[in-house]
């Protein structure tokens, strides 16, 4: 009798379409769990990338949205959550090779449906921070907004997808596709979700920032970069909001004070 392990692995891999069972009955109701499967899938990825799905469209999208589940089946039972690997898929999947953008734009919407789904957070009391003795501030290291993402990507996704979603021909048409790299902050606040373009410097802060890299050593950066204004940077996220928590990191021995 298999083992339990082996049931699993066997189910798995029919109702993945990997395999096919000798039973024709059986056959016959997996294939039929199989397409609802593939369809709900469909829909949430067609959900989360607009975009995408205009730019290539409907048919050629759901090959692809189908050949993804294939390739990458959930891993969790929110929908929400289903998407990340999808941009890093449609870079390598060969009927696409030819939209050298296209995975940047999903990257940018996968972000996009990220910050629309993030869980909700205060921004941090800046009271919090005014009680610090001044030698403490420098330890301070920083807990982003769940909702916020930065992405450096090849081409520019960010007018591309707007063009695409506001369905705006002269704009699309208008796209030089050699201006990048681009950088880009995404958020959500009270206007909804929103991207912004950021240059280098400041985009580079940004990341560090919100990756919980303490303000020592982003000052310590910053103070050899001449266009780095680091301290309204960071005035400027604190202020929005993007900021929620902070902790204390001790400076590595021997460090400068």
């Amino acid at each position: 009798m298999p083992a339990l392990l082996e049931l699993q692995q066997s189910m798995r891999a029919q109702l993945l379409g990997y395999a096919t069972p000798r039973d024709a009955a059986r056959a016959q109701r997996l294939a039929i769990y199989r397409d609802t499967r593939s369809g709900t899938l469909v829909n949430a990825l067609r959900l989360s990338f607009p975009a995408v799905q205009r730019l290539v469209g409907a048919e050629f999208f759901e090959g692809a949205a189908r050949a993804f589940i294939r390739a990458w089946p959930p891993r969790s039972a929110c929908l929400n959550d289903y998407g990340a690997d999808f941009a890093g898929f449609l870079r390598t999947f060969a009927p696409a090779a030819g939209l050298a953008y296209l995975g940047d734009v999903t990257q940018l919407e996968w972000a996009v449906n990220r910050a629309l789904h993030a869980e909700d957070s205060v921004g941090l009391d800046l009271a919090r921070l005014a009680v610090l003795d001044p030698p403490t501030l420098s330890c301070l290291s920083f807990r982003a907004h769940p909702a916020i993402s930065l992405l450096c990507v090849q081409f520019p996704a960010d007018a591309i997808w707007r063009a695409v979603l506001q369905q705006d021909a002269a704009a699309m048409a208008a796209i030089d596709l050699g201006c990048g790299p681009v950088h880009l902050l995404i958020e959500r606040g009270a206007a909804g979700v929103q991207v912004h373009r950021l240059n280098a410097a400041r985009w580079q802060f940004s990341a560090r920032l919100c990756a919980g890299t303490p303000l020592y050593e982003l000052f310590d950066h910053g103070a050899k970069c001449p266009d780095a204004d680091t301290a309204a940077w960071l005035a400027d996220h604190l202020s929005l909001g993007r900021l929620i928590d902070f902790n204390l990191t001790a400076p590595p021995a021997g460090a400068p004070p």
